[in-house]
């Protein structure tokens, strides 16, 4: 049976079956596709650029050695993020306790300056809020919102049952409400409408 040729349009199986191969072109592409998504999936976890290029590197090395244990039973992307979610816990665990984060990024100067503080309050606000959640809550909440994951899809990463999931989301949204709130921050941001909540 003859291999289709590897191009940036392949899709992310044909990717996967090519890497379990040690095709290194597939896992080329791989590595490019996912790279941006989860610098910044791990980056709102860790907070340092460092560490975040540390584990982005773990997460692509276990893809490519263990790429023929993939079955299929889930996305590539599901599996992908599954492994960087272990890899961000583990490496939250190692440096929690490290005051070296990296700034937050300032607005830029073209921006109108009253929008830009508006902006530039909320944005420090949440990730002020985001700070005082566990990993697994934070983890929730960066997979739903930022990756756009159904509770399923963040049930099989986190390697839990929807439930807990579900219940996660509850105590972490119910934890940035009351901490939005007191910095008069309207927490309309908080809705995220999956099949499972309709």
């Amino acid at each position: 049976m003859s291999q289709l040729p590897i191009t940036l349009q392949s899709d992310d199986v044909t990717l996967m079956n090519q890497v379990a191969a040690k095709d290194r072109q597939a896992f080329e592409i791989l590595y490019r596709r996912y790279y941006q998504r989860l610098y910044g999936y791990l980056f709102k976890l860790l907070q340092r650029q460092d560490i975040v290029e540390e584990v982005i590197n773990d997460v692509m090395m276990v893809v490519w050695n263990d790429a023929a244990r993939f079955h299929h039973r889930s996305k590539p992307s599901t599996w992908i993020f599954g492994i960087a979610y272990n890899k961000g816990r583990k490496a939250f665990a190692r440096f929690a306790r490290s005051d070296r984060a990296l700034p937050s990024p300032e607005p830029s100067q073209a921006d109108d300056p009253e929008r830009s503080l508006s902006r530039k309050e909320m944005m420090q606000a949440l990730a002020q809020a985001l700070q005082t959640l566990s990993p697994d809550h934070r983890s929730v909440i960066e997979l739903a919102f930022i990756e756009g994951l159904s509770y399923q899809e963040i049930a099989e990463i986190a390697e839990c049952p929807v439930n807990t999931v579900k219940t996660r989301m509850f105590h972490a949204r119910r934890r940035l409400e009351q901490h939005l709130a007191t910095l008069d921050v309207h927490p309309d941001l908080l809705r995220h409408d999956t099949q499972e909540e309709r």
